[in-house]
């Protein structure tokens, strides 16, 4: 028996909670207790985490929407070239293995930012489509490995 993933349509064993292919979690993936909530030690629990950051964060940016336990977390997008990845000499580090070493990189450019692929395992979604290179708009979903994250322009 399998399932399907509603976010890129792999095909999964019956018993797993989380695409292989994507890491986005499959419908019927429960857990008896609530999910753990995370917070660093200079933030107010009370205070919803995405605002604060964006609010300190001015000009283009990918802010964390799901994964990792690190909603909310930032990086601001400065220079020609932002690399991602598992490698934690990337520019933006993902802890994770279903990100590769050296996953995508951002390019800026005269049309404004890219993003490439560098030959990931997983691949790197914009939009829930697979891409070697896309350009980004304001507000664009990119998933890489099971992080989602929210493009910016400002």
């Amino acid at each position: 028996m399998s399932q399907r993933c509603a976010s890129c349509g792999a095909v999964n064993p019956q018993e797993a909670n989380f695409c292989a292919q994507c890491g986005a979690p499959l419908a019927q993936a429960t857990t008896a207790e609530p999910p753990t909530a995370a917070w660093r030690i200079d933030e107010d629990p009370a205070e919803p985490l995405a605002p604060q950051r964006l609010r300190a964060t001015a000009g283009p940016a990918l802010v964390i929407r799901a994964g990792g336990g690190r909603e909310g977390e930032s990086f601001p997008l400065s220079g020609e070239e932002v690399r991602i990845g598992r490698r934690p000499e990337s520019d933006i580090f993902l802890d994770d293995v279903t990100v590769s070493r050296d996953h995508a990189k951002l390019l800026h450019g005269e049309e404004g930012w890219r993003i490439q692929d560098c030959g990931s395992l997983n691949g790197t979604y914009v939009n829930r489509v697979r891409i070697d290179s896309a350009l980004l708009g304001e507000g664009d979903e990119l998933q890489i490995g099971k992080y989602k994250l929210t493009f910016l322009g400002r």
